[in-house]
């Protein structure tokens, strides 16, 4: 008898919390991720980072990890945003107005998949800009290529302002 197997992507996610217990808020969100997402291949250290895009005197605590799930991007999407309401996140970030959070989970990057749905954009559409994505990516997908810009993640981080 043959055995179907489902194929599995190659995801990175990012995650984000500057409330509350960080790391521990990191660690919850990980085991979710195994739980509900796939198998974590890899999970970078945690940063500690400014917030951006918003005041606030809590620091956040970043990471990120490669995750290989069968999930489509929109079932991986519901399912990320289903544990940040399940670990205390009422609402997303919209029109660009960021608050303190318990939990942020982004996808970052799937297999090599460039889309632009309504509700997700693959490649996530800053990871060029932001320090607290690079940072963590780097350490666990420094050769990958992005996509869209075609250099790697390592190269990305280097072209950061200091």
């Amino acid at each position: 008898m043959l055995e179907c197997k489902e194929k599995k992507h190659v995801v990175y996610i990012g995650l984000g919390s500057n409330l509350g217990d960080r790391g521990e808020n990191l660690l919850h969100a990980i085991e979710k991720i195994e739980e509900r997402i796939g198998q974590v291949v890899a999970t970078s250290a945690f940063y500690v980072t400014e917030p951006v895009g918003f005041r606030s005197d809590n620091q956040f605590l970043n990471a990120a990890c490669e995750v290989e799930t069968s999930l489509s991007p929109l079932e991986l999407l519901d399912v990320t945003q289903s544990i940040e309401r399940d670990m205390g996140r009422l609402a997303k970030s919209h029109d660009n107005v960021y608050s303190d959070r318990i939990i942020d989970i982004d996808i970052l990057l799937y297999d090599d998949l460039i889309v632009h749905y309504p509700e997700l954009t693959l490649p996530h559409p800053h990871i060029q800009e932001r320090t607290f994505v690079l940072l963590p990516l780097a350490e666990i997908a420094a050769g990958y290529i992005h996509p869209v810009l075609h250099k790697t993640i390592s190269q990305l981080k280097g072209e950061l302002p200091l």
